[in-house]
């Protein structure tokens, strides 16, 4: 099973991360398969705490990869999971 999770760097009491596809036997700083953006949770600016390529998180998402309970959330908020839902949709129609 692949999924989308966060691994985390940066130094103690500034945690930066990033959004990365995983094998789910994988552990959570170990090798993972695509990096797909980071995630800075220390910046103020709303539009300066995420970097994700849109594309390649809908592309693991339509092949079956199950995004964590964090990163799922960071993909709501920067509609992914509504572009998911809408393809998903469309797909069935057809």
């Amino acid at each position: 099973m692949v999924r989308i999770r966060l691994s985390r760097f940066g130094r103690r009491n500034r945690p930066f991360y990033r959004i990365e596809v995983f094998d789910s036997r994988v552990r959570r700083d170990g090798r993972s398969l695509e990096q797909l953006g980071w995630y800075d949770p220390m910046v103020a600016d709303e539009e300066k705490k995420y970097s994700l390529d849109k594309e390649r998180a809908l592309y693991w998402l339509l092949q079956g990869a199950q995004p964590s309970g964090t990163a799922s959330d960071i993909l709501r908020k920067l509609g992914v999971e509504k572009e998911f839902r809408e393809q998903r949709k469309q797909a069935a129609k057809s």
